[in-house]
């Protein structure tokens, strides 16, 4: 028969064991946390050939073998990276759909956001993107979702007045994914900046399938908004 002295060590000796488990995992988790807003920050003004796993290590202050441990190899740390972006990436946008007072308003701000983004992103990072198949095939497989949730956009828009309600935006969304498609394999970013590409395809087209009331807001936002592209559309 266990005493009850016996037991209560084998008890505090298990729990001993589950906390010492769960500082582990704790720990593993803040590692992964650190490495991937490290590796963000690296592979965005370097670009992702130039930083190697022995950089980010490095710059942690942990051995290569921890960081293999964790993500084994560069490839997979990029699709957590990717992952976690495009999670916050959804939150923020659905912070803004709920809270924006209209369709134009959201599209605005959004743009806004994603030009500070882009303007900090080394054009290396987008010319190496092409080279790993897996984040291509991650891209590819978040594109139909990416799809819905634009298509969800236009609809508000329609409902609003500010977007025609006679386009057919399946095509006009298939067509949007195109030019993002020649933007990145042809590297026009390379030869233009961010500003004048979103002005010269997305706006350009956004101006062709919205209503007046649309294209007021549009040319009151570029009126504005100095140093992108042409003021008077």
């Amino acid at each position: 028969m266990i005493s009850f002295s016996s037991f209560f060590a084998i008890f505090a000796s298990k729990f001993i064991y589950m906390q010492e488990i769960k500082k582990i995992s704790d720990y593993r988790l803040s590692l992964k946390d650190r490495i991937v807003e490290e590796s963000i920050l690296a592979f965005a003004s370097r670009g992702i050939k130039a930083v190697k796993m022995d950089d980010i290590a490095r710059s942690l202050g942990i051995s290569k073998r921890t960081l293999y441990e964790l993500y084994s190899n560069k490839e997979e740390l990029l699709i957590e990276v990717l992952t976690r972006s495009k999670a916050q990436k959804l939150e923020e946008e659905q912070r803004m759909y709920d809270q924006s007072h209209n369709a134009m308003d959201m599209l605005l701000t959004l743009y806004y956001m994603r030009m500070e983004e882009l303007n900090k992103v080394n054009p290396l990072f987008f010319s190496d993107l092409v080279k790993y198949p897996r984040l291509m095939r991650f891209l590819n497989e978040d594109r139909e979702e990416r799809h819905m949730r634009f298509m969800e956009f236009l609809n508000r828009g329609i409902r609003e007045g500010y977007f025609r309600s006679d386009v057919n935006y399946a095509v006009v969304t298939r067509i949007l994914e195109g030019m993002s498609d020649y933007v990145i394999t042809q590297r026009l970013y390379q030869q233009f900046s961010f500003d004048e590409i979103f002005y010269n395809v997305l706006f350009v087209m956004l101006r062709g399938f919205c209503t007046q009331k649309g294209i007021d807001v549009l040319e009151d936002f570029f009126k504005k908004k100095k140093g992108i592209g042409k003021t008077d559309i």
